[in-house]
């Protein structure tokens, strides 16, 4: 081996190695935006599939008490029980069990699929009611005469009965 070739080769070796890290990083450290924009997007799909899910019974009757699983009858909380639940997210049976489940959101930042919670006139204020909120100001929930439904929560009934909502995931 040449006195050259002896010279060169350490520096060949280094400098592939060098390479070599620098390309390796690329794949080990994702880029930040690109990792929140995932996460943000994975959100928004399970949203969006509870709620077509959802969409699939409406005008399926509403009937206080109905048991989980049923899909011919609903009540508030058995139908965001099904809905979530065939969308991987397990909950509670009643809509105060479920008010008690994920992370708190504030009524100014809520997003599709959040559960928001309400009293009724025989509730005392407390929570009784609870709904999928849809977006632009919409819930998706079961409730009295036409069943499952959407209704506005930016006026009439259900703004002034608003209590809280739940982000689960």
């Amino acid at each position: 081996m040449s006195i050259r070739t002896r010279m060169l080769r350490p520096f060949a070796i280094v400098s592939l190695s060098v390479a070599m890290a620098w390309t390796g990083l690329a794949f080990i450290q994702p880029a930040p935006a690109a990792a929140a924009t995932a996460q943000i997007s994975v959100s928004t799909s399970k949203a969006n599939s509870i709620i077509a899910l959802g969409n699939r019974y409406l005008g399926t009757p509403y009937k206080f008490g109905s048991p989980s699983g049923v899909t011919r009858t609903f009540d508030c909380s058995s139908f965001t029980q099904y809905v979530y639940g065939k969308n991987g997210i397990s909950l509670p049976r009643t809509s105060s069990a479920q008010a008690k489940k994920g992370t708190y959101v504030s009524r100014s930042n809520l997003r599709k699929g959040d559960l928001v919670f309400f009293s009724t006139s025989s509730s005392n204020g407390k929570i009784a009611h609870v709904g999928i909120y849809a977006g632009n100001g919409k819930i998706l929930h079961t409730y009295g005469a036409g069943g499952v439904k959407y209704s506005s929560m930016n006026s009439g009934w259900w703004s002034s009965h608003y209590i809280t909502a739940r982000r689960v995931s």
